[in-house]
């Protein structure tokens, strides 16, 4: 069985093709990105800002309270967003620390068809289940 890693003296990976699982995540960590760049250039300043102080108070509180909806969901999308970035950026330290693809809850190998489906999870899939139970 080869095994995978990438620093000296780091705990090494067996049989999973960490440099596909890289190559993956910098491609979904550049879709990500762009989806939120994409709601700060929807969103660039405040309600207000956007639409006039008066072009607020003049709309009528059905249009008012559908735009505020509307920016509460991208601010929502926005910040799982932001979430999922950080958790690419975590598995591609684990990449690097040689670590990755090993459950950070009870040390087993996390099977390949579970980091192919979420190549930034950090929990085998019986831990996740446990997690999500609780």
């Amino acid at each position: 069985m080869p095994v995978v890693g990438s620093g000296k003296g780091a705990p090494q990976v067996s049989a999973i093709d960490t440099s596909r699982f890289r190559d993956a995540l910098l491609e979904e960590r550049q879709r990500v990105a762009a989806a939120i760049e994409n709601l700060h250039d929807d969103h660039p300043g405040s309600m207000t800002d956007e639409s006039g102080e008066e072009a607020v108070f003049d709309n009528h509180l059905a249009d008012t309270a559908t735009e505020t909806y509307d920016r509460e969901l991208d601010y929502t999308l926005e910040e799982n967003a932001e979430h999922v970035l950080g958790d690419i950026d975590a598995a591609l330290t684990r990449i690097q620390d040689g670590t990755y693809g090993t459950c950070t809850n009870c040390s087993k190998p996390i099977p390949e068809e579970r980091l192919e489906a979420r190549p930034w999870a950090t929990l085998c899939i019986g831990c996740q289940r446990e997690r999500e139970r609780r």
